[in-house]
């Protein structure tokens, strides 16, 4: 009797060390909320729709997949940020810095990117349709297959960008 409760010690133990940290999607705490985003940077799939940024630092953010239509974000910073999916269509991001952002399939189509910077953006399938990248810098950004047609481009500076082509400039 003595072997066979040392054996269920022995199993439920072993079970219980596969089994830590295993929660049921259910009960998943996820810090991606737009309730907590200024706090944790990281907000995936939310609706953050015409929302005021301005200014603020958001380097290193997470928000793939949301809904920032209409946002403003004038002089934001999101450097590094993960914004791939994103809808930005219609935001202002006059002067903002974008510098190593992924923008891949992001819709920025009528946004305002003027005098921002995308240095080294990746941009790939991005829609900018109608956008104002007046003054905008793209250098070494990734532009390919990118849609860039009546965009206002006076002062934007493309070098050593590859463009929606697949052509460096």
């Amino acid at each position: 009797m003595k072997s066979k409760l040392l054996l269920f010690s022995a199993i439920f133990a072993v079970f219980s060390l596969f089994n830590v940290g295993c929660t049921p999607q259910s009960q998943n705490t996820s810090t991606s909320s737009p309730d907590n985003f200024l706090e944790t940077k990281e907000c995936f799939d939310c609706d953050l729709t015409g929302k005021d940024f301005a200014g603020v630092d958001l380097s290193g953010a997470k928000l793939n997949g949301s809904n920032l239509s209409g946002a403003n974000l004038v002089g934001v910073n999101l450097s590094g940020a993960l914004l791939d999916s994103v809808n930005l269509s219609g935001a202002n991001l006059t002067d903002a810095n974008l510098t190593t952002a992924a923008l891949a399939n992001a819709d920025l189509t009528g946004a305002n990117l003027s005098n921002a910077d995308l240095t080294q953006a990746f941009l790939r399938n991005a829609d900018l349709t109608g956008a104002n990248l007046s003054q905008a810098t793209f250098k070494e950004a990734d532009l390919n297959a990118a849609t860039v047609e009546e965009s206002q481009l006076k002062g934007a500076n493309f070098q050593g960008a590859i463009m929606p082509e697949g052509v460096v400039k």
